[in-house]
């Protein structure tokens, strides 16, 4: 039996891959932030993680929120910036506008359901995000009017075309 040298990848290509999808959210999110906003059926589902480096959202949010929350940017988001790799986007929550900032690297889960384009990531989970006695709250998505959607009522498309960052790994 012969030993294989094991191969380590000096370039580092799982991130720089991941990097480059983010690019993809960024540019999508700077088309949304155009005046005009999302052209044509386009919407967003942008789940991140709430207690990621980073990351400021209203505490009563992170109350409600402790792990993830999922924004619909749709018809109701004003003063969608990206700058750098920092997105900062103003909700109603209950009639009440929010301002949220999150760093692309937060980004879980990117979804437009209008052609069934959705980008997933493994993002390490910072360890206050299991504070409350290990018991984590199931994320429930908040729409873009603020109100928490139905948990019970699936996606609104099936089939979506989930680009995975596992065939880039090495195994």
């Amino acid at each position: 039996m012969t030993d294989t040298p094991s191969v380590i990848d000096h370039m580092d290509y799982a991130t720089l891959t991941q990097n480059a999808l983010r690019g993809v959210i960024r540019e999508a999110l700077i088309k949304a932030s155009h005046p005009h906003g999302l052209p044509g059926d386009h919407h967003f589902y942008v789940t991140f993680l709430t207690r990621a480096e980073g990351v400021t959202i209203p505490d009563d949010l992170l109350k409600r929120y402790p792990r993830d929350i999922t924004i619909v940017l749709q018809h109701q988001y004003r003063e969608l910036k990206v700058d750098g790799d920092r997105i900062s986007v103003t909700l109603s929550f209950g009639g009440v506008p929010k301002v949220l900032r999150f760093p692309l690297s937060a980004i879980t889960r990117f979804y437009d359901p209008s052609v069934q384009f959705i980008l997933e990531f493994d993002v390490e989970e910072p360890l206050e995000a299991n504070d409350d006695e290990g018991l984590i709250a199931e994320p429930a998505a908040a729409t873009d009017e603020g109100k928490p959607a139905d948990p019970d009522t699936p996606p609104p498309d099936t089939g979506p075309k989930v680009v995975s960052l596992d065939q880039f790994r090495k195994k």
